[in-house]
Protein backbone atom coordinates (compact mmCIF):
# COMPACT_ATOMS: atom_id res chain seq x y z
CA UNK A 1 0.00 0.00 0.00
CA UNK A 2 0.29 3.24 -0.62
CA UNK A 3 -0.54 6.96 -0.01
CA UNK A 4 -1.44 9.38 -2.74
CA UNK A 5 -2.24 12.72 -2.84
CA UNK A 6 -5.68 14.45 -3.80
CA UNK A 7 -4.67 17.85 -5.86
CA UNK A 8 -7.69 19.37 -5.42
CA UNK A 9 -7.85 19.51 -1.79
CA UNK A 10 -4.19 19.38 -0.93
CA UNK A 11 -1.95 21.92 -1.63
CA UNK A 12 -4.41 24.49 -2.76
CA UNK A 13 -1.84 27.02 -2.44
CA UNK A 14 -0.42 26.21 -5.62
CA UNK A 15 -2.50 26.45 -8.94
CA UNK A 16 -4.31 23.45 -10.22
CA UNK A 17 -1.51 22.00 -12.62
CA UNK A 18 1.37 22.23 -10.00
CA UNK A 19 -0.46 20.56 -7.47
CA UNK A 20 1.15 17.28 -8.76
CA UNK A 21 4.68 18.51 -8.75
CA UNK A 22 4.28 20.13 -4.62
CA UNK A 23 3.16 16.99 -4.37
CA UNK A 24 6.36 15.10 -5.18
CA UNK A 25 8.64 17.90 -3.38
CA UNK A 26 6.91 16.89 -0.47
CA UNK A 27 8.11 13.19 -0.77
CA UNK A 28 4.72 11.74 -2.50
CA UNK A 29 5.36 9.67 -5.66
CA UNK A 30 1.06 8.99 -6.33
CA UNK A 31 -1.40 11.37 -7.14
CA UNK A 32 -5.31 11.58 -7.91
CA UNK A 33 -6.99 14.23 -9.13
CA UNK A 34 -10.99 15.20 -9.66
CA UNK A 35 -12.34 16.18 -13.52
CA UNK A 36 -9.70 18.72 -13.64
CA UNK A 37 -11.34 21.36 -16.20
CA UNK A 38 -14.99 22.82 -16.21
CA UNK A 39 -16.48 20.86 -18.98
CA UNK A 40 -16.69 17.31 -19.90
CA UNK A 41 -15.01 17.88 -22.95
CA UNK A 42 -12.11 20.30 -22.93
CA UNK A 43 -9.76 21.31 -25.64
CA UNK A 44 -7.08 19.58 -27.00
CA UNK A 45 -4.56 22.26 -25.79
CA UNK A 46 -6.48 21.97 -22.19
CA UNK A 47 -6.24 18.45 -22.07
CA UNK A 48 -2.49 18.81 -23.72
CA UNK A 49 -1.54 20.87 -20.61
CA UNK A 50 -2.84 18.93 -17.87
CA UNK A 51 -1.07 15.81 -19.34
CA UNK A 52 2.30 17.74 -19.92
CA UNK A 53 2.00 19.33 -15.91
CA UNK A 54 1.50 15.32 -14.49
CA UNK A 55 4.38 14.36 -16.68
CA UNK A 56 6.66 17.25 -15.88
CA UNK A 57 5.75 16.30 -12.09
CA UNK A 58 7.56 13.15 -11.59
CA UNK A 59 4.45 11.89 -10.21
CA UNK A 60 2.24 8.89 -11.63
CA UNK A 61 -1.62 9.76 -11.80
CA UNK A 62 -3.66 6.88 -10.05
CA UNK A 63 -6.99 8.18 -10.00
CA UNK A 64 -9.30 10.47 -12.14
CA UNK A 65 -12.82 11.53 -11.99
CA UNK A 66 -15.23 11.60 -14.58
CA UNK A 67 -16.76 14.72 -15.28
CA UNK A 68 -19.27 15.34 -12.29
CA UNK A 69 -21.02 18.46 -13.29
CA UNK A 70 -20.62 21.55 -11.55
CA UNK A 71 -19.30 21.07 -8.35
CA UNK A 72 -19.26 24.42 -6.50
CA UNK A 73 -22.62 24.37 -7.67
CA UNK A 74 -23.63 21.34 -6.11
CA UNK A 75 -23.74 18.62 -8.46
CA UNK A 76 -22.20 15.47 -7.79
CA UNK A 77 -22.17 13.17 -11.02
CA UNK A 78 -23.93 12.77 -14.37
CA UNK A 79 -23.93 8.65 -14.34
CA UNK A 80 -27.40 8.91 -12.92
CA UNK A 81 -29.02 11.77 -14.28
CA UNK A 82 -30.83 11.23 -17.87
CA UNK A 83 -31.46 14.12 -19.40
CA UNK A 84 -26.96 14.75 -19.38
CA UNK A 85 -26.47 11.12 -20.54
CA UNK A 86 -25.12 12.15 -24.16
CA UNK A 87 -22.61 14.94 -21.78
CA UNK A 88 -21.47 11.72 -19.64
CA UNK A 89 -21.48 9.67 -22.57
CA UNK A 90 -18.99 12.24 -24.34
CA UNK A 91 -16.60 12.44 -21.37
CA UNK A 92 -15.79 8.78 -21.12
CA UNK A 93 -13.75 8.47 -23.92
CA UNK A 94 -11.85 11.77 -23.19
CA UNK A 95 -11.19 10.55 -19.25
CA UNK A 96 -9.68 7.11 -20.72
CA UNK A 97 -7.40 8.73 -23.28
CA UNK A 98 -6.07 10.51 -20.17
CA UNK A 99 -5.58 7.30 -18.14
CA UNK A 100 -4.05 6.04 -21.25
CA UNK A 101 -1.84 8.32 -21.67
CA UNK A 102 -0.37 8.80 -18.08
CA UNK A 103 -0.76 5.07 -17.12
CA UNK A 104 -3.43 5.62 -14.64
CA UNK A 105 -6.18 3.22 -14.69
CA UNK A 106 -8.91 3.71 -12.12
CA UNK A 107 -11.95 6.25 -12.95
CA UNK A 108 -14.29 7.79 -10.07
CA UNK A 109 -18.10 8.22 -11.26
CA UNK A 110 -20.16 10.13 -9.49
CA UNK A 111 -23.35 8.85 -9.46
CA UNK A 112 -25.03 12.16 -9.68
CA UNK A 113 -28.11 13.59 -7.54
CA UNK A 114 -31.74 12.76 -7.60
CA UNK A 115 -33.52 15.60 -9.66
CA UNK A 116 -36.70 16.94 -8.86
CA UNK A 117 -39.66 14.84 -10.34
CA UNK A 118 -37.37 12.95 -12.00
CA UNK A 119 -38.52 8.43 -11.30
CA UNK A 120 -35.96 7.69 -8.89
CA UNK A 121 -36.29 3.82 -11.07
CA UNK A 122 -36.00 4.91 -14.41
CA UNK A 123 -32.72 7.39 -13.03
CA UNK A 124 -31.04 4.11 -11.76
CA UNK A 125 -31.79 2.01 -14.75
CA UNK A 126 -29.81 5.25 -16.97
CA UNK A 127 -26.88 5.05 -13.90
CA UNK A 128 -26.91 0.94 -14.51
CA UNK A 129 -26.56 1.71 -18.24
CA UNK A 130 -24.05 4.60 -18.17
CA UNK A 131 -21.53 2.67 -15.51
CA UNK A 132 -21.92 -0.32 -18.12
CA UNK A 133 -20.85 1.85 -20.66
CA UNK A 134 -17.85 3.24 -18.72
CA UNK A 135 -17.06 0.14 -17.74
CA UNK A 136 -17.14 -1.38 -20.94
CA UNK A 137 -14.55 1.80 -22.14
CA UNK A 138 -12.23 1.19 -19.16
CA UNK A 139 -11.90 -2.31 -20.10
CA UNK A 140 -10.03 -1.85 -23.05
CA UNK A 141 -7.37 0.05 -20.88
CA UNK A 142 -7.53 -2.25 -17.90
CA UNK A 143 -8.85 0.29 -16.30
CA UNK A 144 -11.59 0.21 -13.14
CA UNK A 145 -14.71 2.27 -12.24
CA UNK A 146 -14.75 3.01 -8.94
CA UNK A 147 -18.43 4.39 -7.46
CA UNK A 148 -18.44 6.07 -3.92
CA UNK A 149 -21.18 6.86 -1.31
CA UNK A 150 -20.95 10.83 -0.91
CA UNK A 151 -22.13 12.80 2.21
CA UNK A 152 -23.05 16.24 2.50
CA UNK A 153 -25.13 16.32 -0.75
CA UNK A 154 -28.98 15.76 0.91
CA UNK A 155 -30.08 14.61 -3.21
CA UNK A 156 -27.37 12.21 -3.74
CA UNK A 157 -28.97 8.66 -3.49
CA UNK A 158 -25.58 6.59 -2.32
CA UNK A 159 -24.69 7.23 1.14
CA UNK A 160 -23.64 3.75 2.63
CA UNK A 161 -21.64 1.03 1.18
CA UNK A 162 -24.73 -0.88 0.89
CA UNK A 163 -26.07 1.15 -1.38
CA UNK A 164 -22.92 1.20 -3.67
CA UNK A 165 -22.88 -2.74 -3.30
CA UNK A 166 -26.31 -2.79 -4.47
CA UNK A 167 -25.62 -1.34 -7.66
CA UNK A 168 -22.38 -3.17 -8.03
CA UNK A 169 -24.31 -6.12 -7.54
CA UNK A 170 -26.26 -5.54 -10.18
CA UNK A 171 -23.99 -4.27 -12.87
CA UNK A 172 -22.13 -7.98 -11.68
CA UNK A 173 -25.25 -9.77 -12.12
CA UNK A 174 -25.13 -8.48 -15.92
CA UNK A 175 -21.75 -9.25 -16.69
CA UNK A 176 -19.45 -6.10 -15.87
CA UNK A 177 -16.91 -7.25 -13.37
CA UNK A 178 -14.88 -3.84 -13.12
CA UNK A 179 -16.98 -1.60 -11.48
CA UNK A 180 -15.57 -1.64 -7.79
CA UNK A 181 -16.35 -0.03 -4.19
CA UNK A 182 -14.44 3.73 -3.80
CA UNK A 183 -14.45 3.07 0.29
CA UNK A 184 -14.20 7.13 1.29
CA UNK A 185 -14.04 6.29 5.34
CA UNK A 186 -14.80 10.17 5.26
CA UNK A 187 -18.22 9.85 4.14
CA UNK A 188 -19.16 6.75 5.42
CA UNK A 189 -18.29 8.19 9.10
CA UNK A 190 -20.24 11.60 7.89
CA UNK A 191 -23.40 9.34 6.20
CA UNK A 192 -23.54 7.52 9.73
CA UNK A 193 -22.27 4.26 8.06
CA UNK A 194 -20.20 1.85 10.49
CA UNK A 195 -16.45 2.20 9.05
CA UNK A 196 -15.46 -0.72 10.86
CA UNK A 197 -18.29 -3.22 10.07
CA UNK A 198 -18.07 -1.58 5.98
CA UNK A 199 -14.04 -3.02 6.21
CA UNK A 200 -14.42 -5.87 8.09
CA UNK A 201 -17.46 -6.97 5.25
CA UNK A 202 -16.07 -5.58 1.92
CA UNK A 203 -12.06 -5.26 2.45
CA UNK A 204 -11.81 -8.23 -0.55
CA UNK A 205 -13.95 -5.80 -3.07
CA UNK A 206 -12.22 -2.53 -2.24
CA UNK A 207 -11.09 -0.65 -5.64
CA UNK A 208 -9.82 2.64 -3.56
CA UNK A 209 -9.99 3.89 -0.50
CA UNK A 210 -9.62 7.70 0.66
CA UNK A 211 -9.33 9.36 3.78
CA UNK A 212 -10.59 12.09 6.09
CA UNK A 213 -10.82 12.55 9.50
CA UNK A 214 -14.42 12.78 11.00
CA UNK A 215 -16.23 14.95 12.06
CA UNK A 216 -14.54 17.74 10.36
CA UNK A 217 -13.03 16.17 6.85
CA UNK A 218 -9.28 17.35 8.13
CA UNK A 219 -6.14 15.18 8.15
CA UNK A 220 -5.73 12.40 10.29
CA UNK A 221 -5.71 13.22 14.57
CA UNK A 222 -8.43 16.31 13.65
CA UNK A 223 -10.90 13.57 14.55
CA UNK A 224 -12.26 10.49 16.24
CA UNK A 225 -11.87 8.02 13.56
CA UNK A 226 -9.83 5.47 14.17
CA UNK A 227 -7.85 5.63 11.15
CA UNK A 228 -4.44 3.30 11.62
CA UNK A 229 -7.21 0.53 12.79
CA UNK A 230 -9.42 1.10 9.67
CA UNK A 231 -6.26 1.04 7.28
CA UNK A 232 -4.78 -2.00 9.35
CA UNK A 233 -8.48 -3.89 8.83
CA UNK A 234 -8.42 -3.19 5.13
CA UNK A 235 -4.86 -4.86 4.79
CA UNK A 236 -5.64 -7.92 6.98
CA UNK A 237 -8.88 -7.94 4.05
CA UNK A 238 -6.45 -8.15 1.28
CA UNK A 239 -6.36 -4.77 0.16
CA UNK A 240 -3.21 -3.56 -1.38
CA UNK A 241 -4.01 -0.54 -3.24
CA UNK A 242 -3.58 3.19 -2.91
CA UNK A 243 -4.75 5.18 0.37
CA UNK A 244 -5.67 8.59 -0.87
CA UNK A 245 -5.24 11.88 1.40
CA UNK A 246 -8.53 13.57 0.68
CA UNK A 247 -9.11 15.94 3.84
CA UNK A 248 -8.85 19.98 3.67
CA UNK A 249 -5.75 20.18 5.58
CA UNK A 250 -6.38 22.68 8.97
CA UNK A 251 -2.53 23.57 8.69
CA UNK A 252 -0.31 24.24 5.78
CA UNK A 253 -0.46 20.91 3.65
CA UNK A 254 3.11 19.77 4.22
CA UNK A 255 2.16 20.46 8.08
CA UNK A 256 -0.91 18.04 7.48
CA UNK A 257 1.27 15.08 7.46
CA UNK A 258 2.49 14.34 10.38
CA UNK A 259 -0.20 11.78 11.52
CA UNK A 260 -0.52 9.98 8.93
CA UNK A 261 -1.36 5.85 9.75
CA UNK A 262 1.58 3.54 9.42
CA UNK A 263 0.46 1.31 5.76
CA UNK A 264 2.31 -2.14 5.67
Amino acid sequence: MAYAVNCHLLFKEYPLFERAAAAKAAGFDDVEYWWPFSVAVPSDAEVQAFIDAIKASGTQLIGLNFFAGDMPGGDRGLVSWPARQDEFRANVPVALAIGKELGCRAFNALYGNRQPGEDPAAADEVGLANLAFAAGAAGEIGGTVLLEPVSGAPDYPLKVAADCFAVIDRLEAMGVDNVRFLCDLYHLAANGDDPASVVDRYAARVGHVQIADFPGRGEPGTGTLPLQQLITGLQNGGYRGHVALEYNPTVATTESFADLPVLA
